[in-house]
């Protein structure tokens, strides 16, 4: 069992249907992209975690790709409407900020993977998901932690992290909240970077996972890129990578800069005179 986070898409954005009384209440998953024939499973109701963020829970599914529709109503009153935008790599929730799925498209290996194709795409991942946390100087997988019997800031709504006293992190965001019997609250809150949500890092680090799998001498070639082939088919002659700035170039880990972990350390300074001819602050970047 897992649990799948959707944020419902209207009108060419993001839209949160609660704000107008609609409700979002079912998601369907087949098994083709046509999304038509049999539905693989379905899943009811939603949850409201935040503004415009609504959950299902899944049951245990074989896994692969699957893809999805997910109905909801506007607003009160209004007819229900299909969201078609939902693609989902089963598993979910196994610490990865990509799925082998992607790498595969990456690769151009046809789905559905073997066994062995998915347990080596999925260290590959992993592989990449380490070289970037250490550029980082931080995770890329947020843990979860409660604060309890906290009161909430003044004017500020309870689905904010500004409403809490989130922590030494830097980085937070609300998952839910419930009140006790004497006026506190408890508060699940998802703290640190959130690789899967970060498009360009879950980019760099599925397309450097492909690359690695790609130049393994065990790979099978699939997805190398050819220049030429012989007259007689007998020699094979592939291009190697294009050069970073080029179209189609892997991402560069300097791409993730904005989102490294700032530090700070002590400014060594030379040895002042006693106050009160001197200060004696130090000071810190």
């Amino acid at each position: 069992m897992s649990v799948y986070d959707h944020q419902p898409t209207w009108a060419g954005a993001h839209y949160d249907p609660a704000l107008a009384g609609g409700e979002v209440t079912r998601l369907d998953l087949y098994a083709t992209p046509e999304r038509n024939g049999t539905v693989v499973t379905s899943a009811t109701p939603a949850v409201r975690l935040r503004p415009g963020v609504y959950r299902f829970t899944l049951p245990t599914l074989a896994p692969g790709r699957y893809w999805g529709t997910v109905t909801f109503t506007p607003s009160a009153g209004e007819q229900s409407v299909t969201d078609t935008s939902v693609r989902l790599d089963l598993p979910l929730g196994q610490g990865l900020i990509g799925s082998p799925e992607s790498v595969a498209d990456a690769l151009g290996v046809p789905l559905p993977l073997t066994s062995a194709q998915r347990a080596a795409y999925e260290q590959a991942l992993r592989d990449a998901q380490a070289d970037v946390a250490a550029y980082l100087n931080r995770p890329v997988i947020p843990r979860v932690t409660t604060l309890r019997a906290v009161t909430p800031r003044w004017a500020q709504p309870l689905d904010e992290i500004d409403a809490w006293p989130a922590g030494p992190d830097d980085l937070a965001e609300v998952i839910t909240y419930r009140a006790n019997a004497d006026g506190t609250y408890d508060v699940d809150l998802l703290v640190g970077l959130n690789g899967a949500q970060e498009e360009p890092l879950v980019r760099y680090v599925v397309a450097h996972a492909a690359e690695s799998i790609r130049q393994r001498p065990d790979h099978d070639g699939g997805g190398r890129r050819v220049s030429s082939v012989s007259a007689e088919g007998q020699s094979v002659s592939y291009e190697t990578a294009p050069q970073t700035g080029q179209a189609g170039a892997l991402p560069t880990i300097d791409s993730l800069k904005r989102l490294r972990r700032l530090t700070f350390q002590r400014v060594v300074a030379p040895h002042r005179a006693p106050w009160p001819y001197s200060s004696n602050r130090a000071g810190w970047r």
